[in-house]
């Protein structure tokens, strides 16, 4: 079992301290740094700015959006990154959703699965560099096609100018759909789920033939270290119907559908209705502390050690916690490493 820190993204005032925090992770023996995106602060920006001050730990995107970036766009940012690292870099995308896709980039979000296919190949193509990269579609074909709308018909297929340090950078996808997690096992080499309870690995749906031993399964777990477990979930739970509630559609809420999946069906629809309704404070108590308290490690240390062995017996590869507490961290690293 691996050690990931979860920095995130920004969801006040910048946090600046990330330097500081990837060099605690990488001397307590963290694996891997993770980033992430919403619509505020980028994935990639924050990387460069810890990699330079770090010699080990890994550095990963968890999640880049796919619909903000082309796939030669998101090959670049990964050859880059791995190259001024020495190596150290895993890129993690995922689709986001229709919302933040259509609404803050402007793109269509179509067939999220096709598109995400096709991005991985292209950039695979891209980073082998065995030739021009030409890519049917239909979502992203290459070249551009001469009679689409707009093109000026002089696209050309082109081969990356330079050779990249490590051609096969890992992929990671953020995946919640049962095809969308076969495609995370089909094309890529990890996994990134949501929602992850280590008692119930049944509920994914994972491929039948076994999990080659070098494939990546993180999850992102929140850890709270307290007297009350029952207080101690709150601050989750209240994250939980943030996202459950107001981050999707109420036709189409990917975390809504996951949660229904995972056998709370009846809850999720009703965080759902409280929060868009503007009942923030009963969804958040609408949680059940059930569902809260399996995709985390919250209570005393005892009990967070002994859950921690649920974790360790299974598919899980990695741990991602909150980068923000060092304490924790600490905590974390004496207990799992």
């Amino acid at each position: 079992m691996k050690l990931g820190a979860q920095y995130g993204y920004w969801t006040g005032q910048p946090r600046q301290d990330i330097i500081t925090v990837g060099m605690e992770a990488e001397r307590l023996g963290f694996d891997s740094l993770w980033t992430g995106e919403s619509y505020s602060s980028d994935a990639f920006t924050p990387l460069c700015w810890v990699g330079a001050h770090t010699k080990k730990i890994k550095l990963a995107t968890g999640i880049a959006q796919l619909g903000a970036r082309t796939p030669a766009a998101l090959a670049m940012h990964a050859m880059t990154l791995d190259t001024l690292s020495e190596g150290r870099f895993c890129l993690g995308i995922g689709v986001s959703g229709p919302q933040v896709i259509e609404g803050w980039h402007g793109q269509p979000f179509g067939k999220p699965i096709q598109r995400t296919r096709e991005t991985i190949d292209i950039i695979r193509k891209i980073l082998q560099r065995e030739g021009p990269v030409t890519s049917p579609g239909p979502n992203l074909p290459l070249p551009y096609p001469k009679d689409s709308l707009g093109s000026w018909g002089l696209g050309k297929p082109l081969k990356l100018i330079n050779t990249p340090l490590r051609s096969d950078i890992p992929i990671f996808l953020g995946a919640e759909g049962p095809k969308n997690i076969a495609l995370a096992f089909e094309k890529c080499d990890g996994w990134l789920p949501l929602y992850y309870s280590p008692e119930r690995p049944e509920i994914y749906e994972l491929p039948e033939s076994s999990i080659p031993d070098d494939y990546e399964i993180a999850v992102n777990v929140t850890v709270n270290i307290c007297d009350d477990a029952t207080e101690g979930l709150l601050p989750q739970k209240a994250i939980l119907a943030f996202y459950i509630g107001g981050m999707g559609a109420q036709k189409r809420n990917f975390h809504t559908e996951l949660m229904a999946r995972m056998g709370y069906e009846k809850e999720a629809n009703e965080i759902q209705s409280l929060f868009l309704s503007g009942k923030r404070n009963e969804a958040i108590m609408a949680v059940p502390d059930d569902f809260a308290d399996e995709i985390s490690l919250v209570g005393p240390i005892g009990r967070i050690a002994e859950r921690i062995e649920l974790w360790k017996q299974s598919p899980v590869t990695t741990l991602i916690i909150g980068a923000n507490d060092v304490t924790t961290m600490r905590t974390l690293a004496e207990l799992v490493l």
